[in-house]
């Protein structure tokens, strides 16, 4: 079965208070909250909703691609590890980090090593950690995953099933399209996903350019059973926004 959420940042607190925001997810329909800040865990779980992921690391332009950073980066995984397997938190995200000058294959020879040695604390929790695939044409300027084979070649490296990709739909129509072909390709390696619409991070709505019926359809057609995340920032009344969204995808994933 597939679940949506929501992300945390796209709505507090430029539109709505966390209390409003939890809220108004509970009401439209959401079963759960995507990316919440670690001070509001334990509140968003009071209010009976559950926690699609959660940063493991950060800033993600200093990532996993540089080697100076490592033992920093498994201090904070371990922290943010310990903290989904308390609260069933089920995805960890971590981030490749910034080329500046790196050639590729490089970058995913050290951004694998970067994750061993947190893999295995990762499946004795039953947690996955989820590598985001981010646009550097537009949002993150010069970001190293920003191509779903340079992902995949990562997860492949660090040989563990709890090594997935988050394949944000957003971020990767501005960097290379073809969505459903990739999803059917390759839906054994993604262990969550993101949306928004494209031109300009919006609503799923008819003024952008993707699909998102037929994109949730094929996601439900490969039997993923994870969570799909709205990573959104609405145009209009968030409350709407966030209603429709939720019945818009719930009718295409039926």
């Amino acid at each position: 079965m597939i679940l949506q959420s929501v992300g945390w940042w796209c709505f507090v607190p430029k539109l709505l208070t966390p209390e409003q925001f939890i809220r108004a997810a509970a009401d439209a329909g959401f079963p759960a909250l995507d990316l919440v800040p670690a001070d509001f865990l334990p509140v968003v779980k009071d209010h009976g909703l559950a926690i699609s992921s959660i940063q493991g690391h950060l800033p993600l332009e200093i990532g996993l691609n540089r080697r100076d950073q490592h033992e920093r980066i498994h201090r904070e995984m371990r922290t943010a590890i310990e903290y989904a397997q308390r609260l069933g938190i089920p995805n960890v995200l971590c981030f490749s980090g910034n080329r500046e000058g790196l050639d590729d294959t490089e970058g995913i020879k050290i951004t694998a090593a970067g994750l061993a040695p947190i893999t295995q604390v990762a499946e004795e929790a039953g947690v996955t950690l989820v590598l985001e695939l981010l646009n550097s044409k537009v949002d993150h300027p010069d970001y190293q995953a920003d191509h779903t084979v340079w992902g995949l070649k990562v997860c492949e490296t660090a040989g563990s099933s709890r090594v997935k990709l988050l394949y944000d739909i957003y971020h990767m129509q501005i960097m290379e399209g073809d969505i459903i072909r990739t999803i059917r390709s390759f839906h054994d390696r993604i262990g969550l996903f993101h949306t928004a619409g494209n031109p300009g991070r919006n609503d799923l709505d008819s003024a952008q350019e993707l699909n998102y019926s037929a994109i949730l359809n094929a996601i439900k057609e490969t039997g993923y059973s994870g969570y799909v995340a709205h990573e959104f920032i609405p145009k209009g009344d968030p409350a709407v926004a966030l209603r429709t969204v939720y019945r818009e995808s719930a009718q295409a994933l039926a």
